[in-house]
């Protein structure tokens, strides 16, 4: 058969948001690949492991730990990013070769889902290049659809669209109508028009959840203040927000 690889994803941060198929993976699998991120983010590879103890019925599987590389930040983002994903797959390609047997099944666990700001899936595609393996990709629940169900409203307005970014893109361009706004460590919601409105949400799912709704003239001060000292805290956060204009684009 040859390594496989399943790419499950595990939802938010609730282990009850795993569907049945990712629980199916998850006990298919023989050696589980983390990406340790340093001791600040510690906590996200204890979630998975606990995780992989509330479902998995059968011991035996493993954990193996890769270290993350930094990721440059006085070059371009764009020649950074792709830097970065050339180191990862390398030590990606290496764990696989080394940890997984011929005709093992391996996995990576994915925030939420693997298709959205997931680097997942474009690295493991450079590692098939490298090592003899299939793959298959689990879905999962998004901190989107967490945040909408959490704040108990719908996505989009009757008939419109939503554009999905980030904080960068929101800076350069804006946006019409709504948009998700993800990856967005400056609180780019502060250059919107007062009258804009925002649902924030923060660690989704998880007993440190945070919520803030109203519009940004109201709450954009004290989501920035929430999100600072809850980043501090913590050593991390995972946030994302729904923005909502009636008439026009923010200026």
């Amino acid at each position: 058969m040859g390594r496989h690889i399943h790419v499950i994803g595990i939802g938010a941060g609730d282990p009850d948001y795993l569907t049945v198929q990712a629980i199916n993976a998850l006990n298919d699998t023989q050696v589980f690949f983390a990406m340790d991120k340093g001791e600040t983010k510690s906590d996200l590879v204890v979630l998975r492991r606990k995780i992989c103890e509330r479902f998995i019925q059968e011991p035996g599987y493993r954990f193996v730990e890769l270290p993350d590389p930094e990721r440059a930040t006085d070059t371009d983002y764009r020649q950074a990013v792709v830097d970065w994903h050339a180191a990862r797959a390398r030590i990606w390609a290496a764990a696989i070769a080394a940890e997984l047997a011929p005709d093992g099944v391996g996995a990576f666990l994915a925030w939420g889902d693997p298709s959205l700001y997931d680097s997942t899936l474009r690295i493991l595609e450079a590692v098939s290049a490298e090592v003899d393996i299939s793959y298959d990709v689990v879905p999962g629940i998004t901190a989107v659809q967490a945040l909408t169900a959490r704040h108990r409203i719908p996505l989009n307005d009757v008939g419109a669209p939503v554009l999905i970014t980030t904080g960068r893109q929101l800076r350069a361009r804006g946006f019409t109508g709504s948009a998700v706004v993800m990856l967005d460590a400056d609180c780019s919601f502060q250059r919107c028009p007062p009258q804009t409105r925002i649902w924030w949400g923060a660690y989704l799912g998880t007993a440190d959840e945070l919520l803030v709704a109203g519009t940004v003239g109201e709450v954009g001060a004290r989501i920035a203040a929430l999100r600072a000292e809850a980043r501090a805290r913590h050593g991390w956060i995972m946030d994302t927000y729904l923005l909502r204009v009636s008439d026009g684009a923010p200026d």
